[in-house]
């Protein structure tokens, strides 16, 4: 069972910050103090990938960027509830997939 009013808050979203919806970005921190860590953060693409055959990838000598076997998550009802109950901190694209803005 949904929140009260939570297709409501997911309708005012999707009014408010559109863009690509075959995409969308996820919040990274490395917090200072962290083996490499310094104090870093941003926003990265949503990917579905296996983990385990990323990490024989990655002990192949290959990164992230060069694995092929991964693909955008969408932007869904889904993540934007996980968003909007603090879950997950996301950001959109604003650019469309023809490299056009809506206004």
């Amino acid at each position: 069972m949904s929140e009260p009013g939570i297709d409501r808050k997911i309708q005012l979203f999707r009014s408010l910050f559109k863009g690509r919806e075959d995409v969308f970005a996820t919040r990274w921190e490395i917090p200072a103090g962290s083996p490499g860590g310094e104090g870093k953060s941003g926003y990265m693409p949503a990917y579905l990938y296996d983990p385990y055959r990323y990490k024989a990838h990655k002990m192949k000598g290959g990164t992230f960027q060069s694995y092929t076997d991964k693909k955008y998550l969408p932007l869904t009802d889904d993540q934007l509830i996980k968003h909007l109950n603090g879950g997950q901190l996301i950001g959109v694209y604003p650019l469309l997939q023809n490299n056009a803005t809506l206004i």
